[in-house]
């Protein structure tokens, strides 16, 4: 069964039918209208604007659950994974608990999580208020989908189209336009392809070096932002990539004995950022009424890394999970221990920074961005 067929849902029963014809007539009017405010994060959106949904296309660090019913070593539908969240249980987030896909739609006030479009329980009001396409192990270069393997950027923006169809089939064009063209296109790519594709199995080492290698990154994310441009998506976000060389596993692969600071990978995300920024400022010169925004994530969590005590953090060398220097996936397991405390860890596994690091980060960001799509 393909994953775009778990997201059908069976045949709806006459009393179904009239729910949802109540439902279109007398509350999504209310939904579409209704003020857009996070109560515990204080993010206003600007009278005469509305955000009533968000979209999310990327990798691991916003993927809520796309890969557990994959093929793949890019999953984490297990334990410890979810040890924070509200259940304590496992839902294919990359984190101890939420990410930023879900904190976003938080402090925008939409709703607390965002959910993976592959999830088969999908309700209405799911549909209208948005859901995520990311896949962990997905990247700009189609080789870095297919080495996890994950869903590809395209397949995702496939999964995206189809979405666009079933509710246009369920509240109409008119209004599935309208959340379209007013919903956040958020995506979050680069560290695979940088980290993975061409430093750690080097497949791409022979036909390029670092700055030909984001030159292509950038072409792919170039064509990316007309593809959503071309599917409807108006107000179009791409975040940086973020300081790899910080991240745990690659200060134990490639900083040496004291485990230092990669500053090769961390130029390299540099290097592609500074030529996403350009792009990206020049695709939104070029398409009629479009809001392209760069997002910059790669100084904000640097700062935490350098000055984490600052921030209330005691560690953030390693990961909260086992020895945290090289447990990613599969390595952080049911069979290995975490620490007691995950608001003390700046990263949970030695990949993917914890949810404290995640929502210290998410809410100032929105704030600094929301103006720019509006």
């Amino acid at each position: 069964m393909s994953l775009l067929h778990l997201t059908k849902p069976p045949p709806p029963s006459s009393s179904s039918v009239l729910k949802l014809k109540v439902f279109q007539c007398l509350l999504l009017p209310l939904l579409l209208q209704r003020p857009v405010r996070a109560a515990t994060k204080n993010i206003i959106i600007p009278p005469g604007y509305s955000v009533p949904a968000v979209f999310v296309f990327g990798d691991s660090i916003v993927d809520t659950g796309n890969n557990n019913n994959l093929i793949t070593q890019a999953k984490c539908n297990y334990p410890p994974y979810g040890r924070d969240f509200a259940d304590g249980r496992p839902t294919g987030r990359f984190s101890n608990g939420r990410v930023p896909s879900d904190l976003v739609v938080d402090v925008l006030g939409i709703k607390p999580l965002l959910p993976p479009y592959a999830d088969p329980n999908l309700q209405l009001e799911d549909l209208l208020t948005g859901v995520n396409f990311a896949s962990g192990g997905a990247g700009f270069d189609p080789l870095t989908s297919k080495l996890a393997p994950a869903i590809s950027l395209d397949a995702q923006l496939a999964m995206f189209r189809e979405y666009r169809k079933k509710i246009e089939g369920l509240v109409g064009e008119e209004k599935a336009k309208f959340i379209i063209d007013n919903s956040l296109f958020l995506v979050v790519a680069g560290s695979n392809d940088i980290g993975n594709t061409f430093y750690l199995a080097r497949f791409r080492q022979g036909q390029y070096n670092i700055d030909t290698y984001t030159d292509f990154m950038n072409q792919h994310a170039s064509a990316y932002v007309k593809d959503l441009y071309a599917a409807g998506a108006r107000r179009i976000g791409f975040f940086a990539t973020p300081p790899l060389g910080c991240l745990p596993s690659q200060r134990t692969l490639a900083g040496g004995i004291q485990r230092a600071c990669v500053n090769e990978y961390n130029d390299a995300a540099k290097l592609f950022n500074g030529k996403l920024q350009t792009t990206l400022s020049y695709l939104q010169s070029t398409l009629p009424d479009s809001r392209v925004v760069y997002v910059d994530i790669y100084n904000p969590l640097l700062d935490v890394i350098q000055n984490y005590a600052k921030y209330g953090f005691e560690v953030a060398d390693r990961g909260c999970c086992g020895t945290g220097t090289i447990e990613v996936t599969l390595l952080c397991n049911k069979l290995v221990k975490t620490c007691p405390d995950t608001t003390k860890y700046v990263f949970w596994d030695s990949f993917h920074p914890s949810e404290t690091t995640y929502n210290l980060l998410v809410s100032p960001i929105i704030q600094r961005y929301i103006s720019s799509f509006l």
